[in-house]
């Protein structure tokens, strides 16, 4: 499969990425800022079939761009992981939010996957067995709400309705489309003391997007294992 993954260079996007390329995929890994490390999506021979793509979720003009070289290259993708995230203003009172950040945080968050799927979707219709994958977490359930993290949350539950939506359009074109909760794992953003593997969560999801994971119930919004989360 050839496998579209954004925010490719660290924490779970560079676990699905060496993941995948470790179960023979090419992953076009999006990366925004080549001037960051990249030589981890790169050191080793066994990662010779991931692609460097720039690729910055907020700016739709290179979005675009990477579309339109994929398709000059490659022609059609298999799936899409929108992974790219932020958790800003993290813990932050109502009273003390800064809206510019929270701006930002629906700018990566919610509006890069809108961006993403706008410009890839039609690559990824010309397949016969394809999957769009929002990396989304349980902050985002507004049954399960915790009061805190305003902007990340709203942000993921956003993206889940998103998800909802985009799930009812592709339907009838055997796509499949699902927001996942990817566990708290130990990454720049989930911290230290997270008690889950980013290299667990990725088999997980790459297990979903080949077809051996078990989907619970009809529910878009599950666990990297397959279970269903609430809304």
């Amino acid at each position: 499969m050839r496998i579209l993954i954004t925010g490719a260079n660290r924490g779970l996007g560079l676990a699905l990425s060496q993941v995948g390329a470790e179960k023979g995929h090419h992953i076009l890994a999006g990366v925004r800022d080549f001037q960051k490390s990249t030589e981890n999506l790169t050191q080793s021979e066994i990662y010779k079939s991931i692609s460097l793509l720039p690729l910055d979720v907020t700016d739709e003009e290179s979005v675009s761009s990477a579309a339109n070289t994929v398709n000059e290259n490659y022609g059609t993708i298999d799936a899409i992981i929108n992974n790219a995230g932020v958790l800003l203003e993290r813990d932050k009172q109502i009273e003390d939010l800064d809206l510019d950040q929270v701006k930002a945080t629906f700018d990566v968050n919610f509006f890069g996957p809108i961006r993403v799927v706008k410009h890839f979707l039609p690559l990824l219709m010309m397949g016969d067995r394809s999957s769009i994958i929002n990396i989304s977490s349980e902050a985002g359930s507004m049954s399960n709400a915790y009061g805190g993290d305003y902007a990340y949350a709203s942000s993921k539950t956003a993206l889940n309705m998103f998800t909802q939506q985009l799930n009812q359009y592709v339907k009838s074109k055997n796509i499949n489309v699902y927001s996942i909760h990817p566990g708290w794992i130990k990454t720049d953003m989930g911290g230290d003391r997270a008690p889950g593997n980013p290299v667990v969560t990725a088999k997980g999801i790459f297990d979903i997007i080949e077809g051996k994971g078990e989907i619970e119930s009809g529910n878009v919004f599950i666990t990297y294992e397959g279970q269903s989360m609430p809304l």
